[in-house]
């Protein structure tokens, strides 16, 4: 499998090169045994692994989350959620895929799954809007919390995007209102909200489906109020200070542990969540499924309120 590497890696880009290309003379008619130069090639490489993620700074960890490899939405649905049933469109106006959702089964419970879709190859991105949801996105995602609420369902959001999307024609149907509206909703249902941020937590587009009972956050992962290119066009008019920005704003997962804004963070695999899809899986499926039992048997007011309570601590806190 030919792996993408990022601009910090390339220490274990040439290690990892040299271990396949000792395997693949392993493979052919040579009588020497590179057995033991492989294995030695290995643990340097995994040494070099540790010592470059256990201290990856706040722009390096914006890289990894925006890995083109990083499982996506569409990868944990399949991976964690059984008889899963998409369900399309807002109601109003039409269908947006850079929200996906519907309902499955997830380790014996009945929940409505919503989250952004970036896509994995050209053709899924631009048909996923990149994971850039319109107010048709919002909206729908508040029909389905809705009838999550009707029916009492858990609901699991899985948020990977950069932000909602800037377009004119979002502008022109309402795309603050829609992000809004759908706030007010996650606050509104009556029934356990966990969100997950996968990868990219963008401004208000993450947060229209991210206020949630339980807040986790995968350990590579960002969530901020503004990309760090967008934040560094404002603040200094220089877009190329994104990474200057990346360190200032407190982006990561372990920033926002501390400050109480995300509730877990969900360890990820050594090298980041695409280095072993299926661990993480396992992992994150784990730490949601403590979350959602946390609320069984709390009655739905008790729920609603203590998710208020959450977010209103946050804003006395800081």
């Amino acid at each position: 499998m030919t792996r993408t590497y990022l601009d910090f890696e390339k220490p274990i880009a040439e290690l990892e090169s040299k271990i396949e290309d000792l395997k693949s003379l392993g493979d052919g008619e040579s009588s020497v045994s590179i057995e033991d130069e492989v294995k030695q090639l290995e643990l340097k490489a995994k040494s070099a692994l540790e010592q470059i993620y256990s201290g990856l700074s706040p722009w390096q960890k914006t890289q990894v989350a925006r890995h083109p490899e990083r499982p996506h939405c569409k990868d944990y649905i399949d991976a964690l959620i059984e008889d899963f049933v998409p369900l399309a469109g807002d109601r109003y106006y039409s269908e947006d895929r850079a929200i996906m959702g519907g309902v499955g089964r997830f380790r014996g419970r009945s929940v409505v799954v919503i989250g952004n879709e970036k896509g994995d190859d050209t053709e899924s991105r631009l048909d996923r809007n990149f994971g850039m949801a319109r107010p048709e996105g919002y909206r729908k995602a508040v029909r389905l919390m809705k009838m999550a609420d009707k029916f009492g369902m858990p609901v699991i959001t899985l948020v990977d995007t950069a932000g909602a999307y800037p377009g004119i024609g979002a502008e022109e149907r309402g795309q603050a209102e829609a992000i809004a509206r759908s706030i007010d909703c996650c606050l509104e249902v009556s029934v356990p909200l966990v969100s997950v941020v996968i990868g990219e937590g963008g401004s208000g587009g993450a947060v229209a489906i991210a206020t949630a009972n339980r807040v986790l956050m995968l350990e590579h992962s960002i969530y901020t109020v503004a990309s760090p290119e967008a934040a560094a066009s404002i603040l200094w008019r220089d877009s190329s200070r994104a990474q200057d920005a990346a360190t200032n704003m407190k982006i990561t997962a372990q920033d926002l542990f501390q400050f109480g804004i995300i509730d877990v963070i969900v360890t990820e695999p050594l090298g980041g969540a695409h280095r072993d899809k299926s661990a993480i899986m396992q992992i994150m499926g784990n730490m949601v499924e403590r979350a959602l039992r946390e609320f069984d048997g709390l009655p739905g007011e008790d729920i609603k309120q203590a998710r208020h309570e959450k977010f209103l601590e946050i804003g006395r806190s800081l």
